[in-house]
């Protein structure tokens, strides 16, 4: 079991990154972690837009009370693991939290990342200092040292659409991406 907490986040923090979190939450919180979102430009308070939520209905999961909120540098800084909708939403979290830079990836990147891996190996001593010896901690030096062997995945490949006011097929769009490379992501996490 873990207590890793996971952070999700996108622009608004109504569309991408609460589809992300709720469909995160339902595989991965019975395995102890805790999975929230924010965004970087957010509409606090708003609920969750009306299509991201017909989106996440189709398989069977509600918003959870869902409301939207503001990334703050503490609450990047007290994230385990954080995904983004973008790589420029990742640039965003560690120019506000550059304590963030070591676990901070796009969702489609982080996916590609771990996308095959069995085990997850014991912690290192760094340079440093000994690293974090919790699973998320492992996981993140382990993709650490893979991001340098794989070859990366295209821009397009790595960036979910940004489905805001417009038509419901974008949001569907946006619904088959994340739902493409969600299940390494889940896999990767719960090896524990």
């Amino acid at each position: 079991m873990s207590d890793a907490r996971i952070l999700v986040v996108c622009t608004g923090n109504i569309c991408r990154s609460p589809y992300i979190e709720r469909v995160l939450a339902t595989h991965l919180e019975p395995h102890g972690y805790t999975v929230e979102s924010a965004g970087t430009r957010a509409l606090v308070d708003y609920p969750m837009d009306p299509q991201s939520l017909a989106q996440l209905q189709q398989l069977g999961i509600d918003d959870g009370g869902f409301r939207a909120r503001q990334l703050t540098p503490q609450i990047a800084a007290d994230a385990d693991l954080i995904l983004t909708a973008t790589r420029a939403h990742r640039a965003d979290v560690v120019s506000l939290q550059p304590k963030a830079l070591k676990y901070t990836f796009a969702l489609a990147d982080f996916a590609h990342l771990v996308d095959g891996i069995d085990e997850v190996p014991p912690a290192q001593t760094g340079f440093f200092g000994p690293a974090d010896d919790s699973f998320i901690g492992r996981l993140v030096d382990h993709i650490g040292k893979r991001r340098t062997a794989i070859h990366p995945i295209a821009e397009d490949d790595a960036d979910i659409v940004d489905p805001y006011r417009r038509a419901p097929e974008v949001f569907a769009q946006m619904a088959v991406h994340i739902d493409a490379v969600t299940p390494p992501v889940v896999r990767a996490l719960t090896l524990e």
